[in-house]
């Protein structure tokens, strides 16, 4: 959420920053809703003042005897009291107005931050690895012969539909190393705390890292109010959601593997085939907290985590930052990471790794305590994919595939699978 101090000391920045987004003329809005809130808020203070002055003013009238001055303040105390009633609910309502409008505002993107209209405008930073030289025309994973009797697809529309898998043996067994490797490289590597947390989420959890209120259709509410979390993002970021932390404490980096739930609105018709664009699937979530000074600074910190992973598992990549018309409505700024997928022939997303400002923060009432004593300030708080589960395997079996559609399998793996080494033409580990 955007401070209104801020917007109100320069509007014409806060419009020329939306303008980058393709949202315009957004602050004389909000300050028209601002002045009328703190007129009607000026308004009520003064009839409270002038019902107290009444109300002592009435005792004496009543001890002189004065009975027609008695009825006349009797009268006024009543008229005030129902003035600032009314003059304080007419606030309230115009504050509920502005938080609400504020709440749909997407962050501002970084100076530094690429312009442009959608992702055909991202610009590449770097890349890592060389894709394979293939003497036989790749396949997709869902393709490969090693992998079918793991990968069902049918058995899980049967249960839930499309956009669903059923992972078995020993491909299972692959998806569940790369998760545990995950997370013990972020652990011993990296100096994350893993975290545990639930999947069901409380509405203004959602409200805190910006889920709702403008992005509801792409989660899932269940019938008593609870929300199946889209990232574990929502559950890390909003520990610290109403708190007060000590300076010294920061930066408080976490990491978590768990399941996450996706509507998928939007995307009728798009990466339908195989586990790209599931409803449901595992990602390692890494979300840190810091000093505003040092946010820019844990943003490469981060991005360095998840390409780590990448480059322990041997996949080539590249890194990528969104350009404005691409960003997340949450981010400040934003690093995608997109890993080579031979058998689409071209780079796809495996991590986003984010920057939000304080603009999460403002939304939790989430600050921290300075070590000098000074005002309490907001966090600022990151968030990036470290890495996403199922596009990993994708990853690993499509690059690692054999032309009798068997796969090699990355070394990092091998301890977590019992020393094997590869996934079988028939399946199996070996």
């Amino acid at each position: 959420m955007h401070d209104i101090r801020a917007i109100r000391d320069n509007p014409t920045q806060f419009d020329a920053a939306l303008g980058r987004l393709g949202v315009s003329g957004m602050s004389s809005q909000i300050l028209t809703i601002d002045e009328e809130r703190r007129t009607q808020i000026a308004r009520a203070e003064e009839a409270r003042a002038e019902q107290n002055r009444a109300s002592k003013e009435v005792g004496a009238a009543k001890a002189r005897g004065d009975e027609a001055e008695f009825e006349r303040l009797r009268a006024l105390v009543a008229e005030k009291k129902a003035a600032v009633q009314e003059l304080t609910e007419t606030a309230k309502e115009l504050d509920q107005k502005l938080n609400d409008l504020l709440m749909a505002i997407p962050n501002l993107p970084l100076d530094d931050v690429p312009d442009g209209a959608d992702e055909d405008e991202n610009v590449e930073i770097r890349r890592w690895g060389a894709p394979r030289n293939f003497d036989f025309d790749p396949k997709e994973h869902f393709e490969l012969s090693g992998v079918r009797p793991g990968m069902d697809f049918e058995t899980a529309a049967k249960l839930s539909g499309s956009r669903f898998v059923v992972l078995r043996g020993a491909v299972l067994r692959i998806h569940r190393a790369l998760g545990q490797f995950m997370l013990d490289t972020h652990v011993s590597e990296h100096g994350l705390t893993e975290t545990w947390t639930p999947v069901l989420v409380k509405e203004e959890a959602m409200y805190g890292t910006g889920q709702l209120p403008k992005f509801g259709e792409d989660s899932y509410k269940t019938t008593n109010g609870w929300w199946l979390i889209p990232t574990s993002e929502v559950t890390l970021t909003n520990t610290v959601s109403g708190e007060i932390v000590d300076e010294a404490q920061l930066p408080i980096r976490m990491t978590a593997l768990s399941q996450c739930f996706r509507s998928e609105a939007g995307s009728a018709g798009k990466d339908t085939s195989g586990m790209l664009r599931q409803h449901q699937f595992e990602k390692v979530e890494m979300v840190s907290i810091t000093h505003p000074d040092k946010s820019l600074e844990e943003h490469e910190r981060m991005t360095g985590c998840a390409e780590a992973i990448l480059q322990k598992l041997g996949l080539p990549y590249r890194v990528i930052v969104l350009c404005t018309g691409d960003m997340g409505f949450g981010a400040r700024k934003t690093h995608d990471l997109e890993v080579w997928l031979p058998g689409q022939d071209t780079y796809r997303e495996i991590s986003s790794v984010s920057v939000c400002g304080d603009f999460q923060a403002r939304r939790m009432n989430a600050r921290y305590k300075p070590a000098d004593g000074g005002k309490p300030g907001y966090v600022h708080t990151l968030n990036g994919s470290g890495l996403a589960v199922g596009r990993c395997l994708i990853a690993v079996l499509e690059n690692g595939q054999q032309a009798d559609g068997s796969v090699e399998l990355p070394e990092a793996l091998h301890p977590y699978l019992g020393g094997k080494t590869r996934l079988t033409a028939e399946g199996e580990l070996a």
